[in-house]
């Protein structure tokens, strides 16, 4: 499956230092995996996690599910030492902590060039400087997709945790239209309350609507939700080989448009549609 087709409703954070998580992670029923050596870790932990992280995945046993490395930044006193070791491994991606411009990402593509990796890079979005800089950061070296940093944003924005997220709606649509206008996934930031699972549901909801790929998760917990929410319903599937018949059916009889269930359909209601097939091919392939 490629990184393009391949499915991201639940992105789960797993401490890179545990064990028994990073066992327990490969029989859980996410699309991807954050596996975290920053914030999930202590400073006294930093050298262990990457070891154990490392051997786990050598291991593997992760089967088709996207497998993501947090590492900590370059301005840290581990940043360098984890992206060797995870440079060395067959993780799809490397995800850097508070990326503010390209400059950022293209230094450590030219240090994976180096290394032969063919991991690709993913940055967190979670600074206002990340913020506004968002579409240059979409296109820089390597650039594999965004997670929304939510928590480490809205402490620097100083803003109000309100359930309707609305001071933070611009940071998330300004990173969704870079994302989409450059072709990679945006992946919505964490709920932090795992116990709540209306405020989940709602939060899943608002943020497939605005067009987030998934949801990034702190507890297996909340996969089922998110997993839920992100994929498309049988009405949806239903209306979308409605839509592709009743348009070849109108092309087939030299129109251009359709009319289904009192509605019109076009080229761009059919593209919409096949997508949302596709997703169900690809979410049945990762879970087959």
């Amino acid at each position: 499956m490629t990184a393009a087709d391949r499915p991201y409703r639940s992105v789960l954070y797993i401490p890179g230092s545990r064990e028994r998580a990073l066992e327990k992670a490969r029989g859980l029923p996410v699309d991807a995996i954050i596996f975290d050596l920053e914030d999930a870790v202590a400073p006294d932990e930093k050298a262990n996690a990457r070891k154990t992280l490392s051997d786990a995945l050598a291991h593997g046993g992760y089967g088709a599910r996207a497998r993501i490395v947090r590492v900590n930044g370059a301005d840290t006193p581990w940043g360098a030492d984890d992206l060797a070791a995870i440079s060395t491994t067959d993780a799809d991606a490397i995800l850097l902590p508070k990326v503010n411009s390209p400059a950022d990402v293209a230094e450590v593509a030219d240090m994976l060039d180096v290394a032969g990796s063919r991991a690709a890079i993913w940055a967190m979005m979670e600074t206002p400087e990340g913020i506004l800089n968002a579409a240059a950061i979409a296109q820089a070296p390597r650039m594999g997709g965004f997670v929304m940093g939510t928590n480490d944003l809205a402490k620097d924005l100083g803003c109000r945790n309100r359930a309707d997220r609305l001071p933070m709606m611009f940071a998330l649509q300004a990173c969704l239209l870079a994302a989409r206008a450059h072709g990679i996934p945006c992946i919505d930031g964490v709920y932090n309350a795992f116990k709540d699972e209306a405020g989940l549901t709602a939060e899943c909801e608002q943020g497939r609507d605005l067009g987030m790929d998934g949801k990034t998760l702190i507890h297996p917990a909340q996969v089922a939700i998110a997993n839920t929410v992100f994929a498309p319903t049988e009405e949806d599937a239903d209306l979308a080989r409605r839509q592709i018949e009743a348009f070849d059916a109108a092309k087939a009889n030299g129109q251009g448009v359709a009319v289904l269930d009192g509605r019109i359909v076009e080229n761009l209601h059919v593209d919409t549609a096949r997508k949302t097939l596709a997703k169900l091919e690809a979410i049945a392939t990762l879970e087959g």
